[in-house]
């Protein structure tokens, strides 16, 4: 691993909660002793999931050994530090304070997220969302980009004394798509240029444009090749957006219920009054 990871991985270790298994079990073997206390299998996977999520994706057996010997570190040092008597610091009693409100606050909001997006719910949401937003229409269409009007009315006129539209964007399109032969493949109206969309989507399947289409890339002969309706995603895709959207529901109404029961006061940085909200 690199230094940077070394560090990380020290960080990680003094995050974890060592020795906190009362017993080995099959599942959860002693990993460690370090003057009679023990370490588990589960603290080093506890270390390793307080890691970035790139160090996170390392198989566990690459980075055991350094996880487990920043562990066994940080059990040392917390020793120390008990044998120092800072268990009692003031200091250390605040900022155990403050932790306990931050997990006390993630635990709460996991559960608000857990009562409400339940898969009944979501699944309401899904048919809910199915019914006030359609399939969008798709067109799978191609083109051809040149610099000027009259090359696109050259290009038009060939196409109309049957050129090939492939062949003709291979030879003539300033177009990345040009490789192959201008094909855009299926998007819906909302994903192009308006003046691009708009020419489009008035073209029936097998049909090109008559007259060039300008936009801020140049100016365009468009041919579309099919059109259809966009297959609506599976529940399963929508599912993580769903949740977050319900979630964020549940927790603005809930935010908003303690506030409305709650006297809050607050002030500026020097302590005065704020002034009331417009």
């Amino acid at each position: 691993m690199s230094r940077r990871l070394h560090a990380l991985a020290f960080i990680a270790s003094l995050a974890a909660a060592p020795g906190l298994a009362l017993a080995a079990s099959a599942d959860d073997p002693v990993v460690a002793r370090v003057d009679g206390a023990e370490l588990h299998k589960s603290d080093v996977e506890a270390a390793r999931r307080a890691l970035p999520p790139a160090a996170q994706k390392l198989p566990l057996e690459q980075i055991y050994p350094k996880l487990l010997d920043q562990l066994v570190s940080g059990m040392l040092i917390t020793e120390e530090g008990r044998k120092a008597k800072l268990a009692d610091d003031p200091e250390v009693k605040q900022r155990l304070a403050q932790l306990s409100n931050r997990v006390i606050q993630q635990v709460y909001i996991e559960r608000v997220i857990k009562a409400a997006a339940t898969d009944e719910k979501l699944r309401q949401r899904y048919e809910e969302d199915l019914k006030t937003h359609p399939p969008k229409e798709e067109v799978s269409a191609r083109h051809i980009l040149v610099a000027s009007e009259d090359e696109a009315k050259a290009i038009i006129a060939e196409l109309d004394k049957g050129a090939d539209f492939a062949t003709l964007a291979k030879a003539k399109s300033t177009d990345s798509s040009k490789e192959t032969g201008g094909d855009l493949g299926y998007f819906s109206k909302d994903e192009m240029l308006p003046e691009f969309a708009e020419a489009a989507f008035k073209l029936k399947k097998g049909e090109y444009t008559k007259t060039p289409v300008h936009t801020q890339f140049g100016w365009h002969v468009i041919k579309v090749d099919d059109r259809r309706e966009a297959a609506p995603p599976s529940f399963e895709d929508s599912k993580e957006a769903l949740t977050d959207e319900i979630a964020g529901e549940a927790i603005g109404e809930k935010l908003k219920a303690l506030r409305s029961k709650a006297k809050i006061e607050t002030f500026a940085l020097d302590g005065s009054p704020m002034p009331a909200p417009q």
